[in-house]
């Protein structure tokens, strides 16, 4: 069958979801997530104070001392949560041109031995001192505890538009102050003459959902439609760009839709981009594949008239066998081999068996 296909991505309004409108919002969430896999969030629940702090602090941690941000390599972290130079990270075999530090919502790990490795990807971020950046742990943790909050209702708006009850995906996240969600603080710079335009490579996200927000004006964001054409998501001010993870497409039969996407370099000449993505966690201890949803028969429908759509970037395909957590880790160990050398060496072995990759930065 043929697939449909897109040429730009839907600007939804979240206050729709709040009053007697609600059904053309559900109407327009469900053509978002099973035909483009995206969409613009405008009129959201994350103050926009808040947005505006978040978004003032992004380049000053960058513009700290290179030794002070050194500091906090993610190396150190068994959880993949730190600070990695510039070209320090690969996709789909070639390194990334960005700059970035990953931060968790505050979570104690809880692995002991015996355990599933997996259960050592969540835990303490790592912070710069109070005295280099005053005030930006505390910004940053009250926006991601925003951003979780907002992620839960639109979940269940999600389920919602596909004809589900609210709550029919709230076992994936059993009780959501078990949950330890990612994102990070991301700057890429502008190619350097002769330098590769890949801010980071065609790739999907891992789990249910991702909020991004898009920090500057400098476009770069590129998501590729079922023709395999790139089109452009640049930035709209006070929106977040919401895509949906490998998890979600697997445990809905790919009914909702994961769609690749990658970052170019802003223009030669030109400044840094930066931005901010947030990555909804699920629970560790869940196999998607155990669970059944049934969607009535206009939405199997309509995921059928689209056709299949994957055109490129096949990743976290382990969502469909294996549990949650070690999908989430054995993606954390391809993009971050540096990572999975010091503190998971025999996965590092199993996908890496040459050594450390010479496209990888060393530092």
């Amino acid at each position: 069958m043929t697939s449909s296909t897109f040429q730009s991505i839907p600007i939804l309004d979240y206050s729709l979801s709040q009053g007697p409108q609600k059904p053309l919002f559900l109407n327009q969430l469900r053509h978002a997530i099973i035909n483009v896999g995206f969409l613009y969030l405008k009129n959201h629940s994350v103050p926009a104070s808040l947005v505006e702090e978040i978004k003032a602090y992004t380049p000053k941690f960058f513009e700290l001392p290179q030794a002070t941000k050194d500091k906090l390599r993610m190396a150190n972290s068994q959880h993949f949560l730190g600070y990695s130079r510039l070209a320090a990270e690969i996709t789909k075999g070639e390194v990334d041109q960005r700059e970035q530090i990953d931060i968790g919502t505050e979570f104690e790990c809880r692995y002991k031995e015996g355990d599933p490795i997996f259960t050592k990807l969540w835990g303490r971020s790592q912070w710069p001192d109070e005295a280099d950046l005053p005030g930006f742990r505390a910004v940053v943790t009250e926006y991601f505890d925003s951003v979780a909050t907002l992620s839960y209702r639109f979940l269940e708006l999600l389920s919602e538009s596909l004809g589900l009850a609210p709550d029919a995906l709230n076992a994936f996240l059993r009780d959501p102050v078990d949950l330890c969600h990612r994102g990070k603080l991301v700057k890429y710079p502008a190619i350097l003459p002769g330098s590769s335009d890949q801010g980071v490579g065609p790739h999907f996200d891992a789990g249910f959902l991702t909020f991004l927000l898009q920090v500057t004006d400098q476009p770069g964001l590129q998501v590729q439609n079922h023709k395999g054409e790139w089109i452009a998501a640049s930035p709209i001010d006070g929106t977040f760009v919401v895509n949906i993870g490998k998890g979600l497409e697997a445990v809905t039969r790919n009914v909702a839709l994961a769609t690749s996407h990658r970052v170019l370099s802003p223009p030669v000449g030109s400044g840094p981009r930066y931005s901010i993505p947030f990555f909804q966690a699920i629970s560790q201890h869940v196999r998607l594949s155990d669970y059944h949803l049934d969607f009535p028969p206009d939405v199997i429908e309509l995921r059928n008239a689209r056709g299949d759509t994957h055109v490129d970037s096949v990743n976290y395909s382990e969502f469909k066998t294996d549990y949650a957590g070690l999908a989430n880790l054995i993606g954390r160990v391809k993009s971050h081999p540096d990572v999975a050398e010091r503190h998971y060496p025999e996965l590092f072995k199993k996908y890496y068996p040459n050594g450390m990759p010479l496209k990888a930065s060393a530092y």
